[in-house]
């Protein structure tokens, strides 16, 4: 299947607000991997939200560090991380530069490309589970290191970029703690997902010495 044209990404001011708003408005959105072999297309099922210097719970939150410098740079770029010594996560930076939050992508549906997913997401039983969690979404899409810092607002040609797409109703969207976050950012909801979509995480409270983003 080809990719389709005349699609715009979205512009910079859409990430360029409060992480709390951007998080939301996230779901159903469009993120578009190109690789040598074909694009991936996904539909945005769950996010989760981290506030930066201010939220326990980020890799932001003793300040800037060579790992985290993107997450200080302009909004609508990647921030790539790798943990636990095997898995990458996504995530889009928002809010005004200088400013550290980001928007971890936590599942999606694939679209487009399912094969080439599948190549990378051997162990996946059921399409629905090719993205079903943020290692598994980097994964399937074939996101690493390298694309830490890409410009997600630049144009459509570029290696990932996030276009508007179908937003789920206002009451498919609900909202709880994050994933995995333990210690005082523990039992913030800011974890969102489109209900009852098949290629949501499951919900996991807490894993020792995991910071998110």
């Amino acid at each position: 299947m080809t990719e389709p044209i005349h699609r715009s990404t979205l512009p910079r001011e859409f990430f360029d607000r409060p992480v709390l708003e951007v998080a939301p408005d996230l779901l159903g959105c469009t993120l578009i991997r190109r690789t040598a072999d074909g694009p991936i297309e996904l539909r945005i099922t769950e996010v989760e939200a981290y506030a930066g210097e201010v939220d326990p719970g980020s890799h932001a939150f003793r300040g800037r560090t060579p790992r985290n410098e993107v997450m200080f740079g302009p909004p609508g770029h990647a921030y790539v991380y790798f943990t636990y010594g095997m898995w990458h996560c996504l995530n889009t930076v928002c809010g005004p530069e200088g400013q550290a939050s980001g928007v971890l992508l936590r599942a999606g549906e694939i679209l487009i490309g399912e094969e080439l997913a599948r190549k990378r997401r051997v162990s996946a039983r059921y399409d629905k589970e090719l993205a079903k969690g943020p290692a598994r979404l980097a994964t399937a899409l074939d996101v690493d290191r390298a694309l830490n810092g890409t410009d997600l607002c630049a144009d459509t040609s570029a290696p990932l970029s996030v276009l508007p797409g179908v937003p789920p109703r206002p009451d498919q969207v609900r909202n709880g703690p994050r994933t995995g976050v333990g210690g005082d950012g523990a039992h913030q909801p800011w974890r969102f997902w489109i209900d009852g979509d098949p290629t949501v995480s499951p919900y996991r409270a807490h894993a020792p010495r995991r910071r998110a983003t």
